[in-house]
């Protein structure tokens, strides 16, 4: 997917307080420096325009939400929506999901959202994609031990291959399903992205899984 370059997006993200410029200083003080509480940190990891994860952080004053966007011409909207109602437990940071561990350290952050992330179709770029072994290591590195993932895609062939990494990359499948909005269970209390608003109205089924580490021998 081409992006559309917005001009001065750089520029503005750098800029905003809902944006934290230095994140890796922040490595394992999120909850005391930057939020100033004890409550768990959930992330989106590839958030796009923000409307997810800032319908959450609304609605779930109790937990702490930071959004991760690669590209400042997609995050600007995000903070558009910051600003017009500014939100004490949200943060974002604009950065490469590569980097994550970086940023956040062992047991720091208790869940991991991944929303139409970018299926990377191509068998070459298969560790590129977000829920491929390579990643899940990763945020196995950053989770707490009772931390979860939860993916949504519209991709089946994204999905069935992610299904495929849960095992030998020592995770657990909890729940899934391959149509999300006609499950009664896992459809409670779903927030839609406008991926998945614009996906569904064209007759796409989502797809979702939640997935938790295995425990240790």
């Amino acid at each position: 997917m081409r992006l559309k370059n917005v001009p001065g997006s750089r520029e503005a993200v750098a800029a905003s307080d809902h944006v934290e410029s230095d994140p890796e200083q922040m490595k394992g003080r999120w909850v005391r420096d930057v939020f100033g509480n004890d409550n768990p940190i959930h992330i989106e990891v590839g958030m796009g325009k923000g409307r997810f994860i800032t319908s959450l952080a609304a609605i779930n004053p109790d937990i702490n939400y930071i959004g991760i966007e690669k590209y400042s011409s997609v995050l600007i909207r995000a903070i558009e929506k910051a600003e017009t109602k500014p939100l004490d437990n949200l943060k974002f940071i604009r950065m490469d999901a590569e980097d994550i561990e970086s940023v956040f350290a062992k047991g720091e952050v208790k869940k991991i959202y991944l929303n139409f992330s970018d299926p990377w179709p191509k068998d070459r770029h298969a560790k590129r994609r977000l829920t491929s072994g390579r990643f899940l290591e990763r945020f196995a590195n950053i989770l707490s031990e009772d931390g979860s993932i939860e993916f949504k895609t519209d991709n089946r062939d994204l999905f069935e291959y992610s299904l495929n990494e849960i095992e030998p990359s020592g995770w657990r499948l909890q729940a899934f399903t391959f149509d999300l909005h006609n499950d009664p269970v896992m459809n409670e209390g779903n927030i839609m992205t406008e991926y998945e608003e614009r996906f569904s109205s064209e007759g796409n089924r989502i797809c979702k899984y939640v997935i938790t580490l295995c425990e240790q021998e």
